[in-house]
């Protein structure tokens, strides 16, 4: 191991932002350990990187135990169910991820005099009354619902990195991450694109939930790495919204991939799940100001980018069991 290269820690490192991560970490110039218990993270997202001996994968549970030999220069802890799916599949790895995994990160982090940084999310806003979200709003969230276990994990982990930068001085940073689309996202994930991905290349109708009103903004993976980048060579610690400010109604996106898919399905409509938001929309004057960052890709461009990627995991899908996750 060339221990001249400075070394980060990537909890959830096969999950579809972690490998993006990994793969950007690497080409920096780091030693990269990816760190996942895999029960939503793939180790097809990562494979690729087995042949990179500044790759190094450990399977294992952030919320149990996270023990890494030798220096770590920093801690992205990436760690967690992040769909709608997940919250009712996993509610309790989802609150103990965001709780206990936070602990154990930080901890880490701190023992190893390491900067960190925690990927919190646009859900801390909730069902949001104030359009669109900047980072001095405290949000609107129900504790109880069916997504608290998600929103109130990542509020919690939001305070207690906060406490550990307050009370031991620790280096930190906190990224609010919108909705973010790209290669490696699961078929079987509950978010939109997926969904509409995997429906439209089978040539079934387009789930839409509620009247498709509701609005979301859809940021590339590229670009928001490169405002995780940017964030952590900054100097701020409190929280940054990371995502693309170009709203449209579900129903707009779900015509978008119909466009980019080229698919004749058609759009079915079914009751809105609970506290489903109505509205999601990062306000990025922040990221823009500190950063002097801001989203390069068009939606259009993003979705042809990703359709190779359903194509193939549509196919492994459809020929077994096992390719579909």
């Amino acid at each position: 191991m060339n221990m001249t290269r400075p070394r980060v820690l990537i909890t959830g490192g096969a999950g579809f932002l972690g490998s993006h991560l990994c793969e950007r970490f690497l080409a920096e110039g780091f030693e990269v350990v990816c760190m996942d218990n895999l029960i939503t993270g793939d180790l097809r997202n990562v494979e690729h990187l087995f042949a990179d001996p500044h790759f190094h994968f450990e399977k294992r549970d952030v919320t149990e135990h996270v023990h890494v030999p030798g220096p770590v220069d920093a801690v992205l802890h990436f760690a967690s169910p992040a769909s709608p799916i997940d919250y009712l599949e996993l509610p309790i790895q989802t609150l103990k991820v965001g709780s206990l995994g936070t602990h154990k990160a930080l901890g880490l982090a701190r023992a190893k005099n390491a900067r960190f940084l925690l990927a919190s999310t646009s859900e801390c806003y909730g069902d949001p009354l104030v359009h669109p979200q900047s980072e001095d709003y405290w949000g609107n969230v129900n504790p109880v619902g069916p997504r608290g276990v998600y929103d109130e994990a990542k509020r919690f982990a939001e305070a207690m990195t906060m406490a550990y930068h307050r009370f031991h001085g620790l280096d930190t940073r906190i990224i609010r991450i919108f909705n973010t689309y790209g290669p490696r996202m699961r078929l079987r994930d509950g978010r939109a694109l997926p969904a509409f991905m995997s429906q439209a290349l089978r040539g079934e109708p387009l789930t839409v939930f509620g009247d498709g009103s509701q609005t979301r903004s859809f940021c590339y993976v590229d670009d928001l790495v490169e405002g995780i980048w940017r964030l952590l060579n900054s100097k701020e610690h409190l929280p940054t919204n990371i995502g693309n400010p170009a709203e449209m109604t579900i129903l707009q996106f779900a015509q978008a991939v119909l466009k980019a898919t080229g698919s004749k399905s058609g759009i079915e409509f079914k009751p809105l799940p609970v506290d489903d938001p109505k509205v999601r929309q990062p306000d990025i004057t922040k990221a823009r100001r500190i950063l002097g960052w801001e989203p390069k890709v068009a939606l259009e461009d993003g979705l042809v980018r990703t359709l190779d990627h359903f194509r193939s995991r549509v196919a492994l899908a459809d020929a077994g069991p096992a390719g579909g996750r």
